[in-house]
């Protein structure tokens, strides 16, 4: 006779705000002290995290302790909505994560500034660049300025020449306006600071 395990569900509808820095790592807290848990899931809206066992493993997310997580060297697309489910002794508890990711860019005048913040939840792009926040990327009608383009292969928002009224604070929203990704960008009075992101920060 096949035993059957069923568990009970405990889950929070609020999500806990999570922020890190492009490249760094951050850890998503499960906030659960109880040795007995059988498995963890991690997930967002469209896609399971895999989630090794230990930092040694080959991938960039990892468990810590009792049911942590960590995402190390954090790119863009990584920003957006989380789901961890903890499943122990019969019972779960499900908790969800809102990750928010920033950076900082320095950039010569003249030069063409890549940005890869038009990532697959990104449905606006603000700035404040003129001293007031406004749209210059929204999902449905591409780039609001003349002097802008947008890489839909690579995810990159392009400002073609770089002037210093560009410089400003850059912010990707989510169709419910929560803040994926915030960009500071300032002018460079020396040489050019900022590496184009490969195809593979974008994914």
């Amino acid at each position: 006779m096949l035993g059957l395990i069923t568990y009970s569900a405990q889950f929070k509808t609020s999500s806990i705000s999570v922020s890190g820095e492009k490249r760094g790592n951050i850890t998503v807290r499960c906030e659960h002290e109880d040795d007995n848990i059988d498995l963890i899931d991690l997930f967002t809206r469209s896609r399971v995290i895999s989630v090794c066992e230990t930092e040694e493993c080959s991938g960039r997310v990892f468990k810590e302790g009792n049911c942590d997580v960590v995402i190390k060297n954090l790119i863009f697309s990584d920003a957006g909505k989380y789901t961890l489910r903890i499943y122990y002794n019969n019972d779960q508890t499900e908790l969800k994560y809102h990750l928010h990711i920033h950076d900082e860019i320095s950039v010569k005048t003249g030069e063409e500034l890549k940005m890869s913040v038009l990532v697959s939840d990104a449905d606006k792009v603000k700035t404040n660049s003129s001293g007031e926040w406004k749209e210059v990327w929204t999902r449905d009608h591409g780039v609001q300025s003349d002097r802008m383009n947008n890489d839909d292969n690579d995810g990159n928002l392009i400002i073609k020449s770089f002037l210093d009224s560009d410089a400003g604070t850059y912010r990707v929203l989510d169709t419910e306006g929560e803040i994926l990704i915030t960009v500071t960008v300032t002018e460079s009075k020396e040489t050019l600071e900022h590496t184009d992101d490969s195809k593979s920060d974008g994914e």
